[in-house]
């Protein structure tokens, strides 16, 4: 399947008859060749969004079941089983459908009216291919409504305990599905938790943005001295400290509520120092009109960052906005370490986890970047 399954309404020259909004369409070129087949919403920016371009593939209940099952079959081949992303929308040849399994739980996120439309085919799928204990949708979010649809959430099976734990690198989190973030856990950052390991024994960790912790707890689980961590939310810090007394690790790693743009700055200036600190903030800007603005908040936090590291301490720092790209990203830390007049070292830059996978010529499925460098 070559190409970007995105159509825009600018790029459409007629549409032939009447269809509805979520409906499954068929597109041609100009001259009559066949593209693909796709749905359609005429309210949308984005008008039609491919699901094949095989024209004897007909668009029903079983293609979700086989697509959800091809799926599957490649997150096994690579080892990402227990917990993972069973679905990355375009990147899985289903435009703006999310699921993320999360032992025998699934969370759904349908994000466009056409996918939404497929919802209980996904759901019977789902049942079909795993018997899980539990599907939940977590649709409580403001793209929806650019699409015509109310933001919701709920179950989609029997009602069950939304507070779940999973297993990680040999660590166990808590997840919150109803209520934590997106779908209440991150597993895109699951092998870069594991790129601290080395860097961080016997040192003194400071985390900014720690939403429930999973960093700082694999600080303190790889050998680090001492790990505090702050973010600010209340909930997310509850449930970071309940992560660390989880795993025993209480009397290492100790959370704080507080605004991480405030404490760096105030820190940075108090000269205080840390042999690691790290950076995990959330995306700075959905729109391409604010880039410059996110860019300049990503320099913010990583100047202060620097300025709070011991010569030869480690910075760990990550960027999970899709708009800001990783040329972007690499010079603005360039620029934040000119300014802090510190030297630095690469140790690694990596991006998501391969159960996210990256579709070349489709921009919005490489967005995670993730850097540790030394710092001089």
């Amino acid at each position: 399947m070559e190409g970007h399954p995105w159509i825009f309404s600018n790029e459409v020259g007629r549409i032939e008859g009447d269809v509805n909004g979520g409906e499954t369409v068929t597109v041609f070129t100009y001259d009559n060749k066949f593209i693909g087949r796709g749905y359609i919403n005429p309210k949308s920016q984005i008008i039609v969004r491919l699901l094949t371009r095989d024209k004897d593939e007909m668009i029903d209940e079983n293609f979700f079941y086989k697509r959800i099952l091809q799926c599957w079959e490649y997150r096994k081949k690579i080892g990402y089983v227990e917990n993972c992303r069973l679905v990355f929308g375009e990147a899985d040849l289903l435009p703006q459908l999310i699921i993320d399994k999360f032992n025998d739980y699934f969370v759904i996120q349908t994000l466009a009216l056409g996918i939404d439309n497929w919802k209980p085919a996904i759901v019977n799928a789902l049942i079909k291919i795993f018997k899980p204990k539990g599907i939940y949708e977590r649709n409580d979010v403001p793209v929806r409504e650019v699409e015509g649809m109310a933001q919701l959430k709920g179950f989609l099976s029997e009602p069950f305990d939304t507070k779940i734990s999973i297993n990680e690198n040999g660590l166990r989190f808590l997840v919150d599905i109803e209520n934590g973030q997106k779908t209440g856990y991150f597993l895109d950052q699951r092998d870069n938790r594991k790129a601290i390991e080395h860097i961080v024994k016997g040192a003194n960790v400071l985390g900014a943005f720690t939403y429930t912790g999973a960093f700082e707890i694999h600080a303190a689980y790889y050998g680090a001295k001492s790990v505090l961590g702050f973010d600010i939310s209340e909930n997310a810090v509850e449930q970071a400290n309940k992560n660390a007394a989880l795993n025993g690790l209480e009397n290492i790693c100790k959370f704080q509520v507080a605004n991480a743009f405030d404490v760096l700055k105030q820190w940075s200036k108090e000269e205080k120092k840390y042999d690691v600190v790290m950076l995990d903030p959330p995306a700075f800007t959905k729109s391409r009109e604010t880039i410059q603005k996110a860019i300049a908040g990503y320099k913010e936090i990583n100047l202060r960052g620097m300025k709070l590291l011991e010569a030869g301490g480690f910075l760990v720092t990550s960027s999970c906005t899709s708009l800001v790209t990783a040329e972007m990203f690499l010079e603005m830390i360039d620029l934040a370490a000119k300014d802090a007049k510190r030297k630095l070292r690469q140790v690694c830059f990596q991006t998501q986890a391969p159960d996210h996978p990256i579709i070349k010529g489709i921009e919005n499925t490489q967005y995670l970047k993730f850097l540790i460098v030394e710092v001089q």
